[in-house]
């Protein structure tokens, strides 16, 4: 089944050039099932971008899925274009009553403020415990999934002295967990934060698994049960070319920046990075949707209920 999403979106001519089934909402409508429903928090500056990033993971699966963008109530975006905003993306205050099977957040520019310095914390703390009682499962990416680490269970991130910044590889710590069935031994990913979230400070009773991590950039991706959610603090999103457009937006801006590590061939800035981690990225989002279709009640308000599979 495809990928439900607004006829007019940008990302749908995209899609449909790549290959990725897309149903028209008109079609939809008159399918006697009921789709997935993903909601997907874009705090990413370039909205554009992100959304098509994510809906083409999520349009990968042989499920129908709804996809619904949103965003913070009060806060204004400045690099996404204001008609595009008002056509395809919903205040939280509007959604807060539905219920979700999936809930993405993405990363933020904002990982080296304190949480309580960015101008919408309260309400994304709000929204990570309304993901607990309308929200089956979250899937928190970069900053998002440090702050609901320390929003749910008060681990810290730390600064770093250099940018974790490039391809790094990966080691699958937990075969045997739905959410890496499929992947190999080891893999690369793309990283790229000014912070991080260290092993030593995950509580004990957290209930907190660590599913992979990489010797050069840290932790990577937890399975955090007791919350229904994944938090990877690395970018398997990405496109091939978002590193460079980081690097060169950076060098242009005369903002100081190291290469990407192990992403232009043979550290060449010139020549066009090859992308080793598409595949993976696919897996991921897979498993996770295919895990929300096994566990989420069939009756869409039974999310929330005390009697839902963990």
């Amino acid at each position: 089944m495809p990928i439900k999403i607004p006829d007019d979106l940008p990302a749908r001519r995209t899609l449909e050039t790549e290959g990725v089934m897309v149903m028209r909402e008109t079609d939809a409508v008159r399918q006697d099932i009921r789709p997935l429903r993903i909601g997907l928090l874009n705090l990413m500056p370039n909205k554009i971008s992100t959304e098509t990033q994510i809906a083409r993971l999520i349009g990968a699966t042989p499920l129908q899925v709804e996809l619904s963008l949103l965003r913070i109530s009060n806060h204004v975006s400045r690099n996404t274009p204001a008609d595009h905003m008002a056509s395809f993306y919903r205040p939280w205050d509007e959604v807060r009553g539905e219920r979700f099977d999936g809930f993405i957040i993405t990363g933020a520019p904002v990982e080296r403020l304190p949480f309580e310095d960015v101008t919408y914390w309260d309400e994304l703390r709000r929204i990570l415990d309304w993901t607990q009682t309308h929200v089956h499962r979250s899937f928190n990416i970069c900053w998002a999934a440090q702050a609901a680490a320390w929003h749910f269970h008060g681990i810290p991130k730390h600064e770093l002295q250099t940018k974790a910044f490039g391809i790094f590889r990966h080691r699958n710590l937990v075969p045997s967990s739905p959410y890496l069935r499929g992947f190999s031994d080891d893999f690369v990913i793309p990283v790229s934060r000014w912070t991080e979230v260290r092993r030593a400070d995950l509580p004990a009773d957290s209930g907190i698994v660590v599913l992979a991590e990489s010797e050069e950039a840290g932790l990577c991706l937890l399975d955090d049960t007791c919350h229904r959610s994944l938090h990877m603090f690395n970018h398997v999103e990405y496109d091939t070319t978002s590193l460079a457009d980081e690097y060169f937006r950076d060098v242009s801006a005369g903002t100081p920046i190291q290469l990407p590590g192990n992403y232009f061939p043979g550290d060449d800035p010139r020549r066009a990075p090859v992308n080793v981690w598409r595949g993976h990225a696919h897996l991921l989002f897979g498993n996770w949707i295919n895990e929300i279709y096994q566990t989420t009640p069939y009756e869409i308000a039974g999310i929330g209920s005390t009697s839902q599979a963990a």
